[in-house]
């Protein structure tokens, strides 16, 4: 008699700690749910307390998505990456758009050995077409604890901040020809007329956000000479939260809908909100903000698609100026 009520006791004990982790899952589950949804491995797509994790091992990575596109905006991740040996371990945050023609703007995180820096590298497709690569070391062990990596999308720029801070700035010279140029205005993208009319800029397709981690040891970590050490296994990406502010593309209407470009593009207001990503002030960069571009690529760059004349050998338009 006394064993079933130790018996009662262990499953009432065992159904209680049950019970506070399947609350812990759930409340982190709920606080993501509403924003991303995984997009493939779904068992490597963790929720642990109030954080989501991307795990790699050598069975798969894995990764999410937003379960909303939009058109303009900005998206935000919170994240701390793979510690330790982390080489040839991608980590990526990055917005695309559908098909063959799609834009893409992307922050990949490029594990390295134990002791020497990450690589963040930064890359744009427009219309299908990438190969606009720039890298940048931090200034901080990103491993360590939380830091916010973040795009910022709006019809005169795309830029690329860490912690608030830009480190990169690709705008539509097309629009600036047409507005005046104040002092907020950063050098690295002086240009002549004739080469406004020459640079790409991504054409209104809405995006999704999407977050994946997987092994790029072919190419990630030293050119693919540092291979994927496998017995530190599994690498774990953490996400504090992910964040979508913008114009929120109607479910049912497709790609290419005129009408949502027009709501989007056109308006200041909406079921959103106040569209505040495409204020006048978010149109470039400010004073400060131009000071903390310069600081960062002056530091922290080492490798630019715009000065590798190996792979370019006439400069891309949009690097006119550089």
């Amino acid at each position: 008699m006394a064993w079933w009520k130790n018996g009662a006791l262990v499953a009432a004990a065992t159904l209680a700690v049950a019970a506070v982790v399947c609350a812990g899952v759930a409340a982190a589950a709920s606080k993501f749910d509403d924003v991303v949804q995984p997009s493939w491995a779904n068992d490597h797509v963790l929720y642990e307390d109030d954080l989501l994790k991307l795990r790699l091992d050598s069975s798969s990575g894995g990764g999410f998505a937003s379960k909303n596109k939009f058109l303009y905006g900005k998206a935000t991740a919170d994240l701390k990456l793979v510690p330790g040996d982390s080489a040839g371990v991608v980590t990526a945050f990055y917005l695309s758009s559908a098909g063959d023609k799609h834009n893409e703007f992307d922050f990949e995180f490029l594990g390295n050995v134990t002791g020497e820096p990450y690589l963040v590298q930064t890359n744009l497709y427009i219309d299908g077409v990438g190969n606009r690569e720039q890298r940048i070391d931090l200034w901080f062990d990103p491993t360590a604890d939380f830091h916010t990596y973040a795009v910022l999308w709006n019809p005169s720029q795309v830029v690329f901040l860490v912690d608030d801070t830009p480190i990169r700035v690709y705008d539509n010279k097309n629009a600036s020809a047409t507005k005046p140029k104040g002092h907020h205005r950063h050098p690295n993208n002086a240009t002549t007329a004739a080469t406004q009319t020459a640079s790409a800029f991504p054409s209104p397709q809405p995006m999704a956000v999407y977050s994946s981690i997987w092994n790029a040891d072919d190419w990630a970590t030293r050119g693919g000479l540092v291979k994927t050490d496998w017995s530190h296994a599994p690498f774990v990406a953490t996400f504090r939260d992910v964040r979508v502010e913008g114009c929120a593309w109607a479910a049912n209407a497709s790609d290419s809908d005129a009408g949502e470009v027009a709501r989007c593009s056109g308006s200041s207001w909406g079921k959103e909100g106040r569209y505040w990503w495409k204020e006048k002030d978010m149109q470039e960069l400010s004073v400060h903000q131009s000071h903390q571009l310069v600081w960062a690529r002056a530091h922290h760059l080492v490798y630019d698609y715009c000065v590798d004349t190996d792979r370019f050998p006439v400069q891309p338009p949009e690097c006119a100026g550089r």
